[in-house]
């Protein structure tokens, strides 16, 4: 029977280890982490979600190779050894994004390097995964990655659609659509970030109070 109740416990923690980046826990809505990206490339829908996607990427193999090698990287060189991990997998990813697409390589530009620096990955590193089994920063992982991601297409999507009167360059408001031009350039960026903040924090407060 305690097995049984021993089973249940970790599924639930398991479980929570995902979800918590999702909502709970957001890297961008709740604790607005890797804002540079966030503004920067955020300003269409396919380069919110190619960049997300990139990081979540990044963070996902980084979390692997540090929960790996926790018990043989000694503390004095641990933060070195993190970046030089993050690094690696950086690069791979700026070489297959310009094998798949050139275009979109141009868009990212320098901010595809500078997943290297991105907090969130780093974080994750330090707080999780080098404490965590593998299993735990998978999932770990995983959620922030695809909360991230989530947090990316959200604002790009608004933006792109309020900017170009697109989603994905496919045009979904009638011609005589006035596009604010003002939601594709920085100031935009921080109006739509507010935004998602103020609805998110509501949604919060709504359940806290329930």
């Amino acid at each position: 029977m305690s097995n049984d109740n021993s089973t249940s416990k970790q599924k639930v923690t398991s479980t929570d280890e995902f979800i918590k980046g999702l909502w709970r826990d957001n890297p961008v809505f709740v604790q607005v982490l890797g804002m540079c990206p966030t503004l920067a490339v955020s300003n269409t829908a396919e380069n919110a979600l190619a960049m997300g996607l990139a990081t979540a990427f990044v963070l996902l193999m980084s979390n692997i190779l540090v929960s790996l090698l926790r018990n043989f990287v000694p503390k004095q060189v641990r933060i070195a050894s993190y970046i030089l991990i993050i690094a690696t997998f950086v690069t791979v990813t700026d070489y297959g994004i310009q094998a798949i697409s050139v275009e979109l390589h141009k868009s990212l530009g320098a901010f595809i390097s500078l997943i290297v620096v991105n907090c969130l990955i780093l974080s994750r590193a330090e707080a999780f995964a080098s404490k965590n089994t593998i299993g735990r920063s998978i999932l770990d992982a995983l959620g922030m990655g695809l909360g991230f991601t989530l947090a990316l297409f959200c604002l790009g999507a608004v933006r792109e659609m309020l900017g170009n009167g697109s989603i994905f360059n496919i045009p979904i408001f009638s011609e005589g659509f006035q596009s604010w031009i003002v939601m594709i350039l920085p100031a935009g960026g921080f109006f739509t970030l507010a935004l998602w903040l103020l609805i998110i924090n509501a949604l919060q407060t709504r359940k806290a109070k329930s």
